[in-house]
């Protein structure tokens, strides 16, 4: 995973790599913040009308000093901004109409697999846990924490669920900021979470102690040299570095002529350096007897796609300098993906664009907001 860039730059600088700001001089001294200014900066920052407003800023603050992340008013209103578009400050959010998305959800799953739904309903007859059947579980699940419990018992409990299901929880995201379960998974496993483990690391992600720590680490936790927040906060839904990627599927559309989707995704799943695909690689191998640049260099400078070096590799300097040229203007090193988002969740059309730029909004009322006070 990549190191946290707080670590290598002092917190003013963190907030002008976030921001897109130039430090001024005069700026460069400026002290750290102190805890209890930090905390009482995210308490007066967090909407009013939430609950326990001071449970919610003790659990950000905490996240952003075991994680050696400068709580600045750029950082914290991100942070904010981002947990109050996904869940309104609510570590379990209801989902409107769950029980019908999960039992539409249960019914893919089983098409998938060829299981027939007569089969599935009699398992979800079974008495879980709890007493009740799985079926009347699902009928009254209100959030994602609750109906992944209902998943994680039946995986457990019922061979059905292992066949259908394969273990995976067909809930792949949840908390106060929707962070993937995977994501935080895979964080766990590189970096040592720092409170206890209840149950296990999906669960943390459903709590706001851990929903949070997840979050801020997704959000903040990476080194992305961007002239606008609102670029990591596309990264936020898209995957890290989509933004810097769909600038390259931009450049590269301009250097090879081939129109591609600006998704910032490089690799398709499986992808090999013998067998290329994915539109991205194959208009990348147009150019490489130009730029002297094997297929398998191709392949590898493209895997780097999750990587801060990927900026640094010869095909994404030889790319945006022909796009350059050929232009005769800079190429942006970011662009908004182009994704339509979706989910069983999602019942309208939604855009990553749609999400970034309403959650650039929170964050600069939120600034607005974090201006000192007077007197």
């Amino acid at each position: 995973m990549p190191r946290l860039l707080t670590k290598a730059l002092p917190p003013l600088v963190f907030s002008a790599v976030l921001a897109g700001c130039a430090t001024s001089d005069g700026d460069a001294g400026r002290p750290p913040i102190r805890a209890d200014e930090a905390r009482a900066l995210i308490t007066r920052l967090i909407p009013s009308s939430v609950a326990d407003r001071g449970g919610w800023a003790a659990e950000v603050y905490s996240a952003f000093v075991v994680q050696d992340i400068a709580p600045t008013p750029e950082n914290v209103c991100a942070v904010l901004a981002v947990t109050e578009q996904e869940s309104t400050f609510r570590a379990d959010p209801p989902v409107p109409g769950l029980a019908a998305i999960a039992w539409k959800e249960i019914d893919r799953q089983a098409d998938r697999a060829g299981v027939p739904k007569f089969a599935v309903r009699t398992a979800l007859g079974v008495t879980s846990p709890d007493g009740r059947t799985f079926g009347d579980r699902i009928d009254a699940v209100k959030t994602e924490r609750e109906l992944s419990e209902i998943f994680e018992d039946f995986i457990d409990m019922v061979p059905l669920g292992k066949r259908f299901l394969a273990s995976r929880n067909p809930v792949r995201t949840g908390g106060p900021m929707q962070v993937a379960v995977s994501f935080a998974e895979g964080h766990a496993g590189a970096h040592r979470y720092p409170y206890p483990v209840k149950g296990s690391i999906r669960h943390e992600v459903f709590t706001r102690r851990g929903g949070m720590y997840f979050g801020i680490a997704h959000l903040l936790g990476y080194e992305a040299l961007y002239s606008s927040p609102i670029y990591r906060f596309a990264d936020f839904n898209a995957g890290r570095y989509a933004s810097r990627n769909a600038a390259f599927q931009n450049a590269l559309t301009i250097a090879s002529g081939i129109p591609l989707v600006l998704d910032g995704d490089l690799l398709p799943p499986g992808a090999t350096s013998e067998s290329p695909s994915g539109n991205t690689e194959l208009a990348a191998l147009t150019l490489s007897k130009r730029f002297d640049i094997s297929a398998a260099a191709m392949h590898r400078d493209l895997e780097r796609g999750t990587e801060p070096a990927f900026e640094r590799t010869r095909l994404y300097e030889r790319v945006f300098a022909r796009a350059e040229q050929m232009q005769g203007r800079p190429a942006p090193r970011a662009v908004i993906p182009t994704i339509t988002l979706k989910s069983p969740k999602i019942t309208r059309t939604l855009t990553t664009e749609w999400f970034a730029k309403r959650v650039d909004e929170r964050y600069q009322r939120c600034l607005i907001r974090a201006r000192p006070q007077d007197g």
